[in-house]
């Protein structure tokens, strides 16, 4: 593909490219086709041994700034020289100072680090930065956008919302603060927090991510499952404290001995170990399958082969939570009946008793709505059937890519 002649943009990620993040993958490979011309700038080298073929798919350079600062002194150093002699480095260094002297922290000088390398190496006809999460890769753009004198916005999704302190969010959500030109996010719970804390509510879209349906196989045709048959669970998501595994794994040691199930998780995350043995504590670690990373078109060949999709999602200690995961998007597609909580923006995608189930996360009501599913094999293929419906309807990726579009032209035509 050719990419096409037209105002470039800088696009900031945490990491390039990430398995947990095809949501990310997916917005970018779209904005592409639709003309955007840009460049990845990444915070963190890759980890995951697989990638999706979106991945494959993105004709973008990818540059890699340095992950930690004692990795590239040099550059680092002719980064922050170059800073030093821009219009906008006073402005830079206040907002770092004051930053800092609120959060003293080596990620926090890490980002100005990061920044000054971003400012120094950006090409001359550069006209704006968009980030990918309003915490870290919004900070390294804020920075690096005040020191070229360029516009930056951002798009939000979960932890970076409610993990992040009211005083930075507040900061990039205005202009007088060297604030984003916009920002989008994914859902309607978080797009009513963050414009009650911007100085201007139209200052943040509500973006869907929605799902290109065009990526992923009709779905199967469902057969109503006999009572007796074997039920088939399966969850995709991290492990980590907002997903609610723990509470899951209490839940399935409740299932009477005569349910004849099974659990495949999908995912990594620094609570595998943890997981792991709490299964075996509980006595069901010979029931559950630990697949670990997979890429997409292993996570749909596995949806396909299921009953029941679940994901316990709930607020963890810190205030992290799922935003709305496209992972419930992707179930839906296939037609897989889900089982979730009615966290954050889940209910804004699924109504309970009509597009899917949702409870709360204590192990004893997720452990009845199992029992209850498993019980009635009509309810599941309505449920999928009416999921699926909602998102043809509702939830596709092509409206949400047209405001972003026009929206990150605007913020480039009004630079230039």
């Amino acid at each position: 593909m050719t990419r096409p002649d037209c105002a470039p943009l800088a696009v900031v990620v945490k990491g390039w490219p990430r398995l947990s993040e095809t949501f990310i993958a997916q917005e970018l490979v779209a904005l592409e086709e639709a003309g955007l011309a840009f460049e990845i700038w990444s915070l963190r080298h890759p980890t995951d041994k697989k990638t999706h073929p979106l991945h494959d798919r993105l004709q973008a350079p990818v540059r890699y700034l340095p992950e930690y600062l004692r990795d590239a002194p040099l550059r680092v150093l002719l980064g922050f020289l170059s800073a030093l002699r821009r219009p906008g480095f006073t402005a830079a260094w206040r907002m770092i100072r004051a930053d800092y002297a609120r959060d003293r922290t080596p990620n926090r000088l890490r980002r100005f680090g990061q920044a000054c390398v971003m400012a120094r190496e950006l090409p001359g006809d550069t006209r704006a930065l968009y980030a990918h999460f309003l915490h870290t890769p919004s900070s390294v753009a804020r920075y690096a956008a005040i020191l070229r004198g360029l516009p930056w916005s951002f798009s939000a999704h979960a932890k970076d919302i409610w993990t992040s302190p009211e005083w930075e969010l507040r900061e990039k959500l205005s202009a007088d603060s060297f604030g984003a030109a916009f920002g989008a996010t994914c859902t309607g719970f978080g797009a009513e927090h963050l414009q009650n804390l911007a100085d201007s509510p139209d200052r943040v879209d509500l973006v869907y991510h929605g799902l290109d349906l065009a990526r992923f196989p009709k779905p199967p045709e469902r057969l109503m499952r006999a009572p007796d048959a074997p039920l088939a669970l399966m969850s995709v998501g991290r492990l980590v404290e907002k997903k609610g595994f723990d509470r899951l794994i209490d839940a399935l040691a409740l299932l009477p001995e005569d349910l004849n199930w099974h659990w495949t998780h999908i995912g990594g995350g620094a609570l595998k170990d943890e997981m792991q043995s709490r299964a075996a504590a509980r006595g069901v670690a010979g029931r559950i399958i630990w697949k670990g990373a997979q890429d997409q078109p292993e996570v749909i060949a596995a949806m396909r082969a299921a009953d029941l999709f679940v994901l316990p999602s709930r607020v963890a200690d810190d205030g992290d939570r799922d935003g709305l995961p496209n992972v419930l998007m992707e179930a839906a597609s296939q037609k897989l009946p889900i089982l979730s909580t009615p966290v954050s923006a889940i209910p804004e995608f699924i109504d309970t008793g009509v597009h899917g189930i949702l409870t709360d996360d204590a192990p004893e009501s997720i452990a009845t709505a199992i029992k209850e599913f498993a019980s009635d094999p009509a309810r599941g293929p309505a449920l999928a059937a009416a999921a699926y419906d909602r998102l043809v309807s509702d939830f596709g990726m092509e409206p949400g890519i047209a405001r972003l579009v026009r929206r990150l032209r605007e913020t480039m035509d009004n630079a230039a």
